[in-house]
C-alpha cells in the first residue's frame, strides 16, 4: 500500500471513529463514551484509537470540533454582518444553543480530571476575544478587552448551566438574552447598544489601545511600551 492509499484510510478511520464517538455520546451520555465502547462500535482495535488520537482526550476533542461543525453548519443564519454588537449576541446565542444541546459533550470538556484544558474551548474564547477586539477597535467598548472577555464567557457558563438545571417546558426563554444585556450595560459605551449615557474616558483609551497595534511608524518596542501606558490607565480605572 502506498504513503498516500494509506493515509486516505487512517482519514476514513478516523472519520469513522468520530462519528461513532459522536453517536454513542448521544444515546448514552458522557458515562457510555469509553475507548473500548467505541472501538467495539467502530469495529476497529483500540489500540487504532491512541494511534490516531493520541489519547481519550484527543478523541473528545476530535469529536467536540466535529459536533461544533455540524451544529454551526445547521445554524446557517449566524454570520458577520457588520455590526459587532450584532456579531456578539448572534455568537453569544450560538453557544447557548450549543451548550444546551450538547451537555455531555460540555460536562466532558469542562472535566476536572482532563490533563489539559480543551483546546476546543480555546479555541471559542479567540473567537470572543475577537468579536470584544471588533467592539473595542469601533469604540463601544467601555472597559478592557480582557475584562469583557472575562464577564462574557463567565455569564455565557452560568447561563448554559442554569437552563441545564431546568427541564426543557420549564427553561426561561430571556433568561440567557437578559444575562447578555447585564453584561453590555457593563461593557459598552452610551448609545453602542441603546444604552444612554455619558462617554468615559476609559473607553477612549479602551479604543486606543485596539488601535495601537496599527501604529507601524513606531517600532515594535514602542508600540509594546505604549501599549503598556495605555493598558497601566485602564487597569486603575478598572481598579
Amino acid at each position: 500500500m502506498t504513503e498516500l492509499a494509506a493515509a486516505s484510510v487512517s482519514d476514513d478511520q478516523r472519520t469513522r471513529i468520530v462519528e461513532v464517538a459522536a453517536r454513542l455520546l448521544r444515546e448514552r451520555g458522557a458515562g457510555g463514551l469509553t475507548t473500548r465502547g467505541v472501538a467495539d462500535a467502530a469495529d476497529v482495535q483500540p489500540p487504532a484509537i491512541y494511534r490516531l488520537f493520541g489519547d481519550k482526550d484527543g478523541l473528545i476533542e476530535a469529536v467536540a470540533e466535529h459536533v461544533l461543525a455540524e451544529h454551526v453548519a445547521a445554524k446557517s443564519t449566524v454570520g458577520d454582518s457588520g455590526d459587532p454588537v450584532a456579531a456578539l449576541r448572534s455568537g453569544w446565542q450560538l453557544q447557548i444553543d450549543f451548550g444546551l444541546a450538547n451537555p455531555d459533550l460540555g460536562a466532558l470538556l469542562t472535566a476536572p480530571g482532563r490533563a489539559r484544558r480543551s483546546p476546543a474551548i480555546e479555541a471559542g474564547i479567540e473567537v470572543l476575544r475577537a468579536r470584544v477586539r471588533a467592539l473595542a477597535e469601533a469604540g463601544l467598548l467601555r472597559v478592557s478587552q480582557r475584562r469583557a472577555v472575562d464577564l462574557i464567557h463567565a455569564a455565557g457558563a452560568g447561563a448554559v448551566l442554569a437552563l441545564q438545571e431546568a427541564a426543557p417546558e420549564e427553561r426561561d426563554p430571556g433568561l440567557s438574552e437578559a444575562l447578555l444585556d447585564a453584561v453590555l450595560q457593563q461593557i459598552l459605551e452610551p448609545d453602542a447598544d441603546g444604552i444612554q449615557g455619558d462617554i468615559s474616558s476609559t473607553a477612549i483609551a479602551v479604543t486606543f489601545a485596539a488601535h495601537i497595534p496599527t501604529l507601524l511608524a513606531l517600532t515594535p518596542a514602542e508600540r509594546s511600551l505604549l501599549t503598556e501606558w495605555v493598558g497601566r490607565s485602564i487597569d486603575a480605572a478598572e481598579h
